[in-house]
Parts: structure tokens; sequence; C-alpha cells
């Protein structure tokens, strides 16, 4: 019996198979049939391209604060941030932009244990997003970032936090990158 039944169910499954000729592909043959990605050609999943690179990435006083790597992944959908900072503390950021609603988003996670999210966008040639850093208490502090690029090729980023929320900003982070040369 169990015999009969695998037959019946080799036989269906090639009478369904040959039914669908034509209509699937294999996936590499989807994947060379495909137009480029969505994200590749719609402008503003590439408005923050301007911070693609290898850097260093030195303080505002000139001394190296550490190495960034940002690339994009995912057929351009996606910016993955890889940060090693000169004391050897590690952070990974996953940047996109939200279509639905028309902000950049970035997710921070740092190898300290805190998190940051904040989302917004391009204004007058800088990425300006806002949100909250995440504490391993749980506590969320209002937290905002700016990349500029610079007229000599570098960027700047300005991380600022707030205790009154919002009332007051102070300066948590000023990094100006600076390309490196790959190998």
């Amino acid at each position: 019996m169990k015999m009969i039944t695998q037959t019946i169910l080799v036989v269906a499954l090639g009478v369904v198979c040959l039914s669908c000729a034509g209509r699937f592909q294999p996936v590499a043959a989807q994947q060379a049939n495909q137009p480029n990605s969505p994200c590749e050609d719609d402008e503003r999943f590439r408005e923050f391209d301007f911070w693609i690179g290898h850097w260093e990435v030195s303080n505002g006083q000139g001394q190296v604060a550490g190495t960034n790597k940002i690339e994009k992944a995912e057929q351009g959908c996606l910016l993955l941030e890889r940060w090693t900072g000169k004391s050897g503390g590690t952070g990974t950021s996953m940047n996109y932009f939200d279509p639905a609603r028309d902000k950049w988003v970035q997710v921070w996670v740092a190898s300290a244990g805190y998190s940051i999210r904040i989302e917004g966008g391009l204004e007058d040639g800088k990425m300006i997003l806002a949100g909250h850093l995440i504490g391993l208490d749980g506590s969320s502090t209002p937290f905002r970032g700016t990349w500029t690029p610079l007229p000599d090729g570098r960027v700047r980023q300005f991380f600022e936090q707030s205790t009154d929320e919002g009332a007051t900003w102070t300066p948590w982070f000023d990094g100006y990158y600076v390309r490196k040369d790959v190998d």
C-alpha cells in the first residue's frame, strides 16, 4: 500500500510539474531576467551614498578615533556600517530608506550593549536623523546625528544627545571621516 501511495504521489507531482512548464524558471534564470534593483533605480535610496567607503575617523582635535567601513548591501537597498574604535570597541548599523514613511532609518548596535534608533532625511545636503539612544538599563535618551559631506571629500559626523527632552543638546561625538586606501 505504501508503494502504491508513493507511486501515485510521484505521478501527481509529475503532472503538476508538466502543467507548470514554462511558468517557473531556475533562480539563476530569474535573476538574470530581472532589471536592476529598484533601490538602485530610485534616487531616494542613494541619498546617503556620500557616506559609502573605507574611512579613518578622527575627532575634532585630529586624534584618530577609529575606522569605519560603509558599504551597500541587498542590491543597494541597505547601507551596512562596521565601526572599530581605537580602543577596540565595535558597532554595526543598518541604514535604509523606508519608502512607506519617506524617511531614512538607522539602527545601530554597539559591542558595549547600547543601541541607537534614529530616522530622518536629507536636508540642505546633510543627512539628519533623530531618535533615541537606548541604554543597557532600558533608558531612552533623545539623540540626533548629522552627516555632512565636506568640499575636500571628508564627511563630518556629529552626534548630540539631550538630557532634558530636547530643550538643550550636548555633543556626543564629533568625527571627521577621511577615505583610506584599500588593498
